[in-house]
């Protein structure tokens, strides 16, 4: 019999806390929810929008050996995530082990550490319903939602069809950035460059043409380009100014949830479901050697780039050790105004842990995104890098030409982390010769280059959580779920990273928006993320909010539902004909994926796998390489003639 019981998430978690207690208090898991909506129906009162869950099947021996702990125990803390997704389990734990919500049953902790959870366990507190609201807010909005609109989807669509309020907003925005590529006309445009070079010089640098009398001339032609090429012929290039100067350049902040989905996206190449997989596993322990299970890092959950003071010192310590006293700079983030800021940003715990040190404890993944979240921390209190520039203007005639150097002064946070960005240009700086003005200069060669404006660039995982964090749609917990699902729905599809709307995306997104145009929009969504807000700070009661929404919704579905055509969707035409009646057959979306149907369906009910292969012959035989995929939606290849012939099979995709 255990004095305390503990009650957490996982048993990763449960493992790490219980090595931090003595011996008389039980730590354990309850495997996330333990009730929720049931997926049979509604499982909202639209009338009094009270939700009506249900135990979540399969867990009942966990429930039965929860209450029996309980019961055994003679205090329970429950000990969930310190959201509000945390908050609401905790409350259904309260209810399922009858632990009256109103008492001090409730811990959190912002990292899984020794002193982090004996001071959580200290000041425990009730639970916050307003937090447990706005959850429960969200939780009932979505499925009303995503349960009304889908039928209609059933019905005038296709069956199996799905809409949900984040996620379709989502499909909505890679559509339109779709039509916006498949709608831009690009504009001619070009450059000149000329390579200079002083009297003594060996070598040359390049200048790049600017305009006339100070004002800039852009050149949209040849012919404009080869008239401005002619008048410089016999031109003189005359230094007429040269000014230098310092700039600095300051560190990102630490992480928020959606910086490091961006970053393990752009440095790691992880998608955002392993980023947040792997970030949890760090979060809630590691055996590292030495030290037992650790949290290495805090909550992987959170829109705030602040830090504890405690934390900023054991930065100071370590940068003043690593690199000097003059890396050091003590820099405090501004956290964007619709950021909840309940959560530090996310850092190391354990500061002395370098990635380097502990590399052996963890998987290649864990160390990665360790050494990702370790060194951002670290450069985000580290001094701005100091570079000396110098910006040239070059008079040829009557015509200007610039070029612009740079050189690093002092790399300060550069030495250990530098961010990177989507589609970001580099910055092209020459190495410019010590120049006076007055000086002439020599032309060496002269050239002009053609360019097109380019369409703005798909969204990756990357950008697409960027743009729905800039507007306001979801929060840290939901943009990982969000893309996950419309991938798996077969709205968007994945390629190199590019996020691309598929035919059904199409026409789902063209229904919902001609039909749902207030729910399917950047601005309802963003309202109610703001609405979710203000039930969590206790400002707005959370089944009044749901009321305003669903009666003018309710008369929409219903008017819908009686006036929308059955809409007909265009399949991809396959070489593959129908051994049964003949048509050709046609490719369509699955819950596995691509696969070939009759299109004279419900006459013909043939269909049959859709077998992709690539243009590689089998390394070992010769024969044709099918690309399959795990239940886990990861590509194999295997020749068309395993096992018979051939045992071939591999991870990687054979080289020609």
């Amino acid at each position: 019999m255990a004095d305390t019981l503990i009650i957490v998430e996982s048993p990763a978690k449960a493992s790490t806390i219980k090595k931090f207690l003595g011996g008389s208090t039980k730590v354990v898991a309850s495997m996330g929810h333990i009730r929720d909506l049931p997926k049979s129906k509604l499982g909202v009162n639209t009338k009094t929008f009270e939700p009506e869950y249900i135990n979540i099947r399969g867990k009942g021996n966990l429930i039965k050996a929860l209450k029996k702990d309980a019961k055994d125990a003679k205090k329970v803390y429950l000990a969930t995530d310190p959201d509000r997704e945390g908050e609401a389990i905790a409350w259904h734990l309260a209810h399922i082990l009858e632990i009256d919500p109103n008492s001090v049953c409730r811990v959190t902790f912002n990292e899984i550490t020794k002193n982090a959870v004996k001071e959580a366990i200290k000041s425990p507190r009730k639970i916050d319903m307003n937090l447990t609201d706005a959850q429960q807010a969200r939780r009932v909005l979505d499925r009303i939602v995503g349960y009304k609109i889908s039928p209609v989807l059933w019905k005038k669509v296709q069956k199996g069809l799905s809409a949900g309020r984040v996620q379709s907003v989502a499909v909505k925005l890679i559509v339109e950035r779709e039509d916006e590529i498949e709608n831009f006309i690009p504009e001619e445009y070009w450059n000149i460059y000329a390579n200079l070079k002083t009297k003594k010089a060996k070598s040359t640098f390049e200048a790049k043409f600017y305009g006339k009398d100070d004002k800039k001339i852009d050149l949209h032609s040849e012919k404009e380009v080869k008239d401005i090429v002619k008048k410089l012929e016999k031109a003189k290039f005359i230094v007429n100014e040269v000014k230098k100067g310092e700039k600095k350049r300051t560190p990102a902040p630490p992480f928020t949830t959606s910086t490091m989905q961006q970053e393990a996206s752009r440095k790691l190449g992880f998608a955002l479901k392993k980023t947040m997989s792997v970030a949890q596993g760090l979060y809630e322990g590691v055996k590292v050697e030495g030290r037992g299970s650790i949290g290495l890092i805090t909550y992987m959950r959170t829109d705030s780039t602040r830090i504890s003071e405690e934390a900023r010192k054991s930065a100071k310590l370590q940068i003043e050790k690593l690199y000097g006293p003059e890396y050091y700079e003590n820099r405090y983030y501004r956290t964007n105004k619709d950021a909840q800021d309940a959560h530090e940003a996310i850092r190391p715990t354990y500061i002395d842990l370098e990635p380097d040190q502990i590399k052996s404890s963890l998987t290649s993944d864990q160390y990665k995104l360790y050494k990702l979240i370790y060194n951002r921390f670290l450069a985000s209190q580290m001094s701005s890098a100091v570079f000396d520039t110098v910006a040239v203007k070059i008079n040829a005639d009557e015509y200007e030409f610039r070029a612009n150097g740079q050189t690093i002064k002092f790399k300060g946070f550069m030495a250990l982390y530098v961010e990177t960005k989507d589609n970001e240009e580099k910055e092209e700086f020459e190495k410019i010769p010590e120049l006076k003005e007055g000086e002439e200069l020599f032309c060496e060669k002269m050239e002009s280059k053609q360019s097109f404006t380019e369409p703005p660039p798909r969204y990756t995982e990357a950008s697409l959580v960027k743009a729905l964090e800039e507007k306001g749609i979801g929060r840290p917990s939901t943009y990982s779920p969000t893309i996950t699902t419309i991938l798996a729905r077969r709205y968007i599809e994945k390629s190199q990273k590019q996020l691309y709307p598929t035919e059904l995306g199409k026409v789902v997104n063209s229904l919902l928006v001609a039909n749902f145009p207030d729910v399917i929009n950047v601005e309802f969504t963003a309202k109610m993320e703001e609405e979710f807000d203000q039930i969590a700070e206790g400002k707005l009661a959370w089944k009044k909010s749901i009321k305003e929404f669903y009666g003018p919704f309710e008369k929409v579905v219903e008017k819908v539902d009686k006036e929308l055509e059955h809409v007909k969707l265009e399949y991809e035409v396959s070489d593959v004909p129908c051994e049964k009646c003949g048509r050709m057959m046609v490719i369509k979306y699955g819950k596995y994926g691509k696969f070939l149907a009759c299109p004279g369906y419900p006459e013909c009910h043939n269909a049959k796998p859709l077998i992709e292969t690539i243009d590689v012959p089998c390394p070992k035989c010769g024969g044709k390489v099918q690309v399959r995929k795990t239940k886990k939606r990861r590509n194999y290849y295997i020749c068309e003639n395993n096992p018979a012939k051939c045992d071939y099979i591999s991870w990687n995709k054979p080289k020609k």
